[in-house]
């Protein structure tokens, strides 16, 4: 079992910095960091966790920005997004984008990645709610074909360009893992189809079944079981042994947009679970 947490950082939180060192100290293997380019003031989109949207959901850093100071400070952390709003970012901007930070990582990014759910949010940005699927789907294979070939093109209804130069590729082979952040009736076909591993939001599925599920399309489809990143994660031991029994591959728990003087003692209980089951 391998575990990470997940921040909306903000100017009010623990530094990512600080974070990132504390959490490479106390055993954690990885960092996720949740993205929203803003939150525009019409509310139409209900918020998935129920009740009013947050207030760190308006005000959390660039992921990538935050995620390369944080790889500056640390030899081993993984460095991932959780999730990065595909829709709403340029595809070949965002292929440099991740392919420099898995450089100066030395081969450590996670890529999440996510259709969202605000639909203003994602208008905003000049994509159709309805299509946005299918968009990111192209987007992906298309930072897939410039990680992976020197001279890369692509073709599709929303992405299409001639062939292009881009360096550096990334350090990792064939490129940085990409997990899906959806729980949609879609989600499990969409991970096989061009994923590398699944992020379902504990509380907000049936992670046990639909991990069943999971696997047995997978070896419709000819792959090996796909590993599982569990966000949410309860920080308490009966919660990580039913991780275990359902065979997730990493439990990620949550940290506060808080200080320092809130978050430490959080880090220091999880580094107990760490230490127990590792």
């Amino acid at each position: 079992m391998k575990f990470g947490a997940v921040i909306f950082p903000t100017d009010y939180s623990i530094q990512p910095v600080e974070l990132a060192r504390a959490l490479e100290e106390r055993g954690h293997e990885s960092v996720w960091l949740a993205e929203h380019s803003h939150i525009p003031k019409s509310r139409e989109s209900d918020y998935p966790g129920g009740g009013e949207l947050p207030k760190q959901y308006y005000d959390t850093y660039d992921p990538f920005l935050t995620l390369t100071a944080m790889a500056a400070v640390t030899e081993n952390l993984k460095l991932g997004t959780g999730i990065t709003l595909v829709i709403e970012r340029d595809p070949i901007m965002l292929a440099k984008e991740v392919s420099t930070l898995d450089q100066i990582s030395n081969g450590r990014v996670l890529l999440g990645i996510g259709g969202g759910w605000n639909r203003e949010e994602m208008s905003n940005h000049g994509t159709d709610p309805s299509r946005r699927w299918k968009l990111l789907r192209e987007r992906i294979e298309a930072m897939k074909a410039i990680w992976t070939q020197d001279e890369a093109e692509y073709h599709g209804e929303f992405v299409d360009f001639d062939p292009i130069y881009q360096w550096p590729k990334p350090v990792q082979k064939p490129h940085p893992p990409i997990l899906l952040g959806n729980a949609g009736e879609g989600a499990l076909r969409r991970t096989v189809a061009y994923c590398d591993g699944w992020i379902p939001i504990g509380g907000r599925t049936n992670v046990e079944e639909r991990m069943v599920e999971l696997n047995r399309l997978a070896r419709e489809a000819g792959r090996d079981p796909i590993p599982v990143t569990l966000f949410g994660t309860r920080p308490a031991p009966e919660a990580v042994e039913e991780a275990v029994a359902m065979g997730v591959d990493r439990c990620i728990f949550n940290i506060p947009a808080a200080p320092s003087g809130e978050v430490m003692p959080l880090l220091d209980k999880q580094a107990e679970l760490i230490e127990q089951f590792s």
